[in-house]
């Protein structure tokens, strides 16, 4: 299970990615349909790799990847790279929220970025769902309400509910497919937690304590409303951040108003809260949760998020760790933003905007990575002070993914392959959008503040020393950078400061790569 809450909502808009990004984007959506056909068959090469650097959402299965915010697959560990043929996500402005494979079962929450008064409103778009593996995806629609369903039985009591008929503040942040019981579990912000005993086609409520409730049972008598918190009206506890079905078949929702535990597969309730002392809840945001299966009972991991809220009632950044079944909580990273985790046995790795965490004793220390270069001698690197949004480990490769790239590592993180949308600079099919060239920078325009450098792609016919100068209009050189370039396609990097250590102005720069007995011509747009 991966999603993680809020991982796909910290994104914002940087899955509008990159002028690269967009590019490849567009070179593969050029004459797809958009008729809106609620179902797809058969997996196309993805000959450009990924289609986005920033990696929101992975699930691993069998020596099979998935990558979001596109759903590209890869099944020999990223070799070569595939995607699905479905018009509820190509050629839209529909992303992946969250993804669970279960076997053959794949189920995939989309959603979008609606703009309205000038912010961004994250909102539900669907689920694809397939039961073969990934070959056929099936649309579902969003998780909503009608407008007649202003009621809600629960146990003996019919309980008045808000409904939740329009999908913006709804998105499938999380999703969970329980393969034991055919169920599968959403949790969509505003339309709360919910449960769908058909795989998607039809969606149930999920009732969960009030917020002046942490007990609830079907067998007593209510009379609060089943609402998310509007005003001073609703329940924070009422909307859906994570959600996760363990194997001993336990149900763990995360809120905004805390953990809540279900041993009768979504009827009686118990809520965890934050406390202030260590041995509860770092938080009451809960936006991400994933098991530890190597211990017995499992572990569950879970991610709060400080709101920001006066007199920090809803607690802080940090990771609480559940055992027992919520009978003891520990915290660890406190302070850190955390997105998602994975388990290597009793290694466990943690997503964050600092970096990626890596523990040996179940997070009573911890190393950190924040620095990844690729393995071989080339110039790849991962943008300094880039996210870490998410991460998995299936058959002793370790994927991580980032707001600069997609990260493959063999030996637990001691080194890296990087895997960057790769429009070619000789692409078999040229076209406006993957031009046939000899160089090209990305991203272009380039501003210092927000990309760090700006990458320069080219071809080397031999390993060779060289250099790459740049120049202002004028033609006077600012920069020169001496490297060595090795035999095939090299990405070197400019910062865009001068030969002074200090940042160029804005305006067009020209940059010359001598490659040996090559040269190579392109033009940069600085825009601070």
């Amino acid at each position: 299970m991966t999603g993680g809450g809020l991982k796909t909502a910290a994104l914002g808009f940087v899955m509008l990615a990159t002028a690269l990004q967009v590019s490849a984007q567009r070179a593969f959506m050029d004459g797809l349909s958009q008729s809106g056909s609620a179902s797809s068959s058969a997996l196309i090469p993805s000959p450009y790799g990924i289609l986005s650097n920033s990696i929101a959402n992975l699930s691993a299965e069998n020596g099979s990847i998935w990558v979001g915010p596109f759903l590209n697959y890869s099944v020999n560990r990223g070799d070569s790279w595939f995607r699905p043929q479905t018009d509820s996500l190509f050629g839209t402005v529909n992303r992946l929220f969250s993804i669970d494979i279960e076997g053959d079962v794949i189920a995939a929450g989309i959603g979008r970025n609606d703009v309205v008064g000038g912010q961004a409103i994250q909102t539900a778009a669907g689920f694809l769902i397939s039961e073969d593996g990934g070959q056929t995806f099936q649309y579902r629609f969003p998780q909503l309400d009608g407008p007649q369903d202003d009621t809600q039985e629960y146990g003996i009591s019919i309980l008045p509910a808000l409904p939740v008929i329009v999908p913006q503040q709804s998105p499938p942040f999380d999703i969970d497919y329980d393969h034991i019981r055919g169920n599968l579990w959403v949790a969509g912000w505003a339309s709360g937690v919910r449960k769908s005993l058909d795989l998607g086609r039809t969606w149930n409520r999920v009732v969960l304590p009030p917020d002046n409730l942490d007990v609830i049972s079907p067998e007593l008598p209510y009379t609060f409303s089943v609402e998310p918190q509007r005003g001073s009206n609703g329940s924070l506890n009422h909307m859906g951040f994570s959600v996760l079905v363990d194997r001993q078949g336990l149900v763990w929702a995360g809120t905004a108003g805390g953990l809540n535990l279900s041993t009768d597969g979504g009827l009686a309730w118990r809520r965890f809260k934050t406390n202030g002392t260590s041995q509860s809840l770092t938080g009451n945001w809960i936006i991400s949760l994933e098991e530890q299966i190597s211990t017995t009972p499992s572990t569950i991991w879970a991610a709060s998020w400080n709101t920001g809220e006066s007199g920090g009632a809803a607690g802080q950044f940090g990771v609480s760790i559940i055992e027992n079944g919520g009978a003891s909580i520990r915290q660890t990273l406190l302070g850190e933003k955390v997105y998602d985790f994975a388990f290597d046995s009793n290694k466990v790795y943690v997503a964050g905007d600092n970096g990626l965490f890596i523990s040996q004793d179940a997070g009573r220390s911890w190393d950190s990575i924040s620095q990844f270069k690729e393995s071989g001698g080339g110039n790849r690197i991962v943008r300094p002070h880039s996210n870490v949004f998410s991460v998995e480990i299936d058959s002793g490769t370790l994927w991580v993914g980032t707001s600069d790239g997609l990260l493959r590592s063999t030996n637990g993180g001691a080194s890296w392959t990087i895997f960057h949308v790769n429009v070619p600079l000789h692409p078999d099919n040229p076209s406006v959008a993957a031009p046939d060239v000899d160089t090209y920078a990305y991203p272009n325009p380039f501003s210092r503040g927000d990309d760090s450098f700006v990458r320069i792609k080219f071809e080397s016919s031999s390993a060779s020393s060289g250099a790459i100068r740049i120049f202002d209009f004028g033609m006077n050189v600012v920069r020169e950078l001496h490297q060595d370039f090795q035999s095939g396609v090299n990405e070197s990097m400019w910062d865009g400061l001068n030969a002074s250590g200090i940042p160029v102005p804005n305006g067009t720069y020209f940059y010359e790569v001598e490659a040996g007995k090559s040269r190579f011509r392109g033009k940069i747009l600085v825009i601070e």
